[in-house]
């Protein structure tokens, strides 16, 4: 068994410290340095987490992995001064805040053959986990994924909601799309200048499958759906609830006064696969990498995909 793995998180935010408490949880990692600029958020999860803090990202002679969960407009230099000290990365989505910036730090990750995850958490909902482990030829996936207005998300709604559904569709798939078209609306009086509030996209595959994408924060309840249909299946993921449910209809007639119809489906409802926290079984898979018991080669090769997608999404602002 290898020797546990020292890491650095930087941010100390919302999201880092789901972060600090997972990897201070892991059974194969330490969380040794907490690193945020704001001395009094960042030693306060640094102490509760058993970390150190630093103002700054340290050198990291004497570290083994890093997790950044740092605001978006830091994220290309925080990567690349990782991956210039040769240090396997766990970064949040987006990977940084263009799609130049993105390539770049995939292609230094690839030059260097250095391990790269993608916070993309709704790869490991187990639902999603379980939904995937029974598809056999899927063609047309439809993913809804509304949210009530948060005013404390300035940015719109492809980055903050529609990536995640567009990265669970490429993966449903099997390959990236060879075409996107999406509309987008500007609702909200309180957002920011062309922060999108709704997103509808659709995507087209090379093999002639369809996925359908929408996010929307003007909803007035929480949607986290997901629909995949095959030729003899229909296969629904709820994200929230984490549960699958599968329908093969078998037989439809009209009813004896011919005033309706009678539908024959046959439903199950698979055990999940597992119901470990998806920020856990993210971290294990990133340790895995780290370990080289996951390719780090074909792991990276799945972040740009969704990214190029959103690029695509977010360039009919222009034409505004």
């Amino acid at each position: 068994m290898s020797a546990r793995k020292r890491v650095v998180l930087v941010g100390a935010g919302n999201m880092g410290s789901h972060h600090a408490r997972v990897i201070s949880q892991s059974d194969r990692a330490d969380l040794a340095v907490l690193v945020d600029p704001r001395e009094e958020i960042g030693r306060k999860v640094a102490e509760r987490y058993g970390a150190v803090w630093a103002p700054e990202l340290p050198d990291l002679t004497d570290l083994d992995a890093v997790v950044v969960a740092a605001a978006t407009e830091a994220h290309y230099e925080l990567a690349m001064e990782v991956l210039a000290q040769d240090r396997p990365l766990l970064i949040e989505k987006p990977v940084a805040d263009s799609l130049l910036r993105t390539r770049e730090i995939l292609d230094r990750a690839e030059e260097r053959d250095l391990p790269l995850m993608c916070g993309l958490l709704e790869r490991y909902n187990p639902a999603v986990l379980t939904a995937r482990s029974l598809l056999e030829n899927p063609v047309h996936v439809i993913a809804t994924r509304h949210s009530p207005y948060a005013p404390r998300i300035r940015t719109g709604v492809a980055w903050d909601l529609l990536v995640h559904d567009v990265d669970l569709a490429i993966n449903i798939i099997g390959s990236a799309p060879t075409s996107v078209d999406a509309t987008l609306g500007f609702f909200h009086r309180d957002s920011a200048p062309l922060a999108e509030d709704v997103a509808e996209t659709t995507l087209g595959f090379a093999n002639g499958a369809i996925a359908r994408v929408s996010a929307s924060r003007v909803g007035q309840r929480k949607i986290r759906q997901l629909a995949v249909y095959e030729l003899d299946r229909l296969i629904e993921i709820d994200l929230l609830r984490r549960d699958v449910t599968i329908y093969r209809h078998v037989s439809e007639n009209s009813v004896d006064d011919g005033r309706g119809y009678r539908q024959q489906t046959v439903i199950e409802i698979p055990e999940l696969v597992t119901s470990q926290e998806p920020l856990t079984t993210q971290f294990t898979r990133f340790l895995d990498t780290v370990d080289g018991i996951v390719d780090a080669a074909a792991e990276r090769a799945t972040i740009a995909p969704s990214h190029a997608v959103i690029d695509q999404v977010i360039s009919r602002k222009l034409s505004l």
